[in-house]
């Protein structure tokens, strides 16, 4: 239904902080989210989570967290990363340093199938191509989530190939333009 879709103008993403921790473990604990996040993280100590999502060590490793916002409400969580030199296994064959990878999910499930995927994920994209030296925007959803790939198709993604990640099978998605 038409009226309860989320409008873009009332999603806004901010810096994550530090005191964002709790909230973001809580989230990828609940089952919505865990289904396609790494849910063993929301059984870490807390002490570990942090040690992983601090931003300033998100920072080093080129990767910018941020809290997703509907109404000024925190109800997500989307990172974006210079996908060059990722390691580990990632993205071994980009050679564009301007190409930037991102992921995010909606942690409040009452929100789910209402848009705010797809109005997350636009805002994120238009915020990465306000940078001119960011030529692409990547992503790599699993290839069984239905959901995932619809709200990146509605927010100008293009499906390129299916590819194995250090995390499994994935499709390749891509936006070349906000």
């Amino acid at each position: 239904m038409a009226s309860l879709q989320i409008a873009p103008a009332r999603v806004a993403l901010r810096p994550m902080t530090d005191d964002d921790l709790p909230m973001l473990q809580q989230w990828i604990g609940r089952p919505h989210v865990a289904e396609w996040w790494d849910a063993d993280e929301a059984a870490w100590s807390f002490e570990r989570f942090r040690a992983s999502y601090l931003p300033r060590v998100m920072a080093e490793e080129k990767v910018t967290p941020y809290i997703v916002q509907l109404d000024g409400r925190p109800v997500g969580f989307a990172q974006s990363y210079v996908a060059m030199g990722s390691g580990d296994g990632w993205w071994e064959d980009i050679t564009d340093p301007g190409v930037r990878g991102i992921d995010q999910f909606i942690g409040e499930a009452d929100l789910l199938g209402r848009g705010l995927g797809t109005a997350m994920v636009k805002a994120l994209v238009r915020q990465l191509f306000a940078d001119p030296a960011v030529t692409r925007v990547q992503t790599d959803p699993d290839p069984t989530n239905a959901r995932a790939i619809r709200c990146y198709q509605k927010a100008g993604f293009r499906a390129v190939r299916e590819i194995v990640t250090p995390d499994g099978p994935a499709l390749y998605m891509l936006c070349e333009c906000a």
